[in-house]
């Protein structure tokens, strides 16, 4: 089966369950291939695994969280020229819809966002996607390129499927465009008298 690259959303090695929506909807389509940006690639292994990550592949460079969004598709770009998948996936929020955009450009491929459901088809995957305030579904497929999708969380129930992933650690050399504009704080956001919701 064709390699599935599936970015890993995490916050330090803990994964987060899109991820794990992911890495179910990748095991429809082929074998998943996990991707870590950042630190936190061994804590991540075990739930990667349980979830059918074939192999874990992380990106990890001194200073990437000092970056915005370009380092992080280059890392994707290094990784996809590396794997050669046939389809890259992604959870959909503003900062990965952001990575897929620069992805699907750096690449020459068409991306699809905010899927709600992604099937095999004859011609590659076919997504189902929720439009006019969830009045219609339509469907929807890339026709050039790698695709590149970006799947809403809670799309699908993540289903494990225990798996003993290799892991790999691939060097990225950063372009000077992925080092133009510079995290210089991070402040945590307020809390207000508002509910969570």
């Amino acid at each position: 089966m064709s390699p599935i690259l599936v970015l890993v959303d995490h916050h330090d090695g803990a994964v987060r369950k899109a991820t794990t929506e992911l890495l179910t909807i990748a095991r429809r389509l082929g074998d998943p291939v996990a991707v870590v940006i950042g630190h936190g690639a061994e804590k991540a292994l075990e739930t990667l695994g349980a979830y059918g990550a074939t192999s874990v592949i992380v990106v990890d460079a001194p200073d990437i969280d000092d970056y915005l969004i370009v380092p992080r598709a280059e890392a994707m770009l290094a990784v996809a020229e590396k794997v050669q998948p046939s389809v890259i996936l992604l959870t959909s929020n503003a900062k990965t819809k952001e990575i897929a955009a620069h992805l699907a450009v750096k690449m020459g491929s068409g991306i699809i966002t905010d899927a709600i459901d992604v099937q095999p088809g004859a011609d590659g995957p076919v997504t189902s996607q929720s439009v006019f305030a969830g009045s219609f579904t339509v469907q929807a497929a890339v026709t050039r390129g790698t695709p590149i999708i970006t799947v809403k969380p809670n799309a699908t129930t993540p289903e494990e499927a225990p798996s003993s992933p290799s892991l790999e650690s691939i060097e990225v050399t950063f372009t000077d465009l992925a080092r133009a504009v510079k995290v210089t704080e991070h402040t945590p956001r307020e809390r207000t008298g508002r509910p969570d919701l």
